[in-house]
């Protein structure tokens, strides 16, 4: 058996998402107000990794900055390798749209397009040319295929979440962010999405970070991260 080359080797150790001590600073015309200091935090394809604390902590500051929506004060933040501060608008724009899928707590659907229409969207936009039928599968992804004609308001607030991550879904990301995908949902249909979560993470493979403030929905990720004042302060492993 043929040894695969070091370089090959090492693309497949190195973490799809990498924050190197990264700080973010935020400025107003009286002071400066830092969000995350000297943060460093890597998550690996198929680790789904929890970010709890109170709010103010830095948790949706790290998620922007980890789904290249935000740039660094200082220090790295690398996705799958590149460095997003350093990429000119077109890269950054490619790495948003084919490797990261961002998950929103309010859901964002266009409520005057159907489920299949929200879900393709982003292919259309993107000119493929299968998009709806890319769209049925991820919906079928979250049991969901049957109920593609219906209207975002004809559905229940677990159902459009669904719907939300089979958006999240349809360029295969390698990285999943969802910023408090059950804040708006009851106890029951939270549930249902922590465990699509946690099952779509092993399933295909990717790299997930989840800002809650649940405890029951941080306690199904592998690596719950605790954060305070902008900095890791315990970094529990499952």
């Amino acid at each position: 058996m043929v040894a695969a080359p070091q370089s090959l080797r090492h693309h497949f150790l190195m973490p799809m998402l990498s924050l190197q001590n990264v700080a973010k600073d935020y400025f107003t015309e009286e002071q400066s107000v830092r969000a995350l200091n000297n943060l460093s935090l890597d998550v690996s394809r198929g680790e789904f990794v929890a970010l709890v604390g109170r709010s103010g902590c830095g948790k949706s500051t790290l998620l922007s900055l980890a789904g290249a929506m935000d740039f660094p004060s200082s220090g790295v933040v690398l996705v799958d390798g590149a460095a997003t501060a350093s990429l000119r608008d077109e890269a950054l724009a490619r790495i948003r749209r084919e490797k990261i899928g961002f998950i929103f707590q309010s859901f964002q659907l266009i409520h005057t397009l159907t489920v299949f229409e929200n879900v393709e969207l982003p292919l259309l936009l993107a000119g493929k040319r299968d998009a709806r039928t890319v769209a049925r599968e991820r919906l079928s992804w979250v049991d969901l295929d049957e109920l593609g004609a219906r209207y975002p308001h004809q559905l229940s607030g677990g159902q459009m979440q669904r719907v939300a991550i089979a958006r999240a879904l349809v360029h295969n990301p390698a990285i999943l962010l969802a910023d408090e995908p059950t804040g708006n949902l009851d106890t029951s249909a939270g549930s249902l999405i922590l465990e699509l979560l946690q099952r779509l993470t092993r399933q295909q493979n990717t790299a997930t970070m989840m800002a809650t403030h649940s405890v029951e929905a941080a306690a199904l990720a592998d690596v719950v991260v605790k954060l305070r004042d902008g900095e890791i302060a315990e970094v529990t492993r499952r």
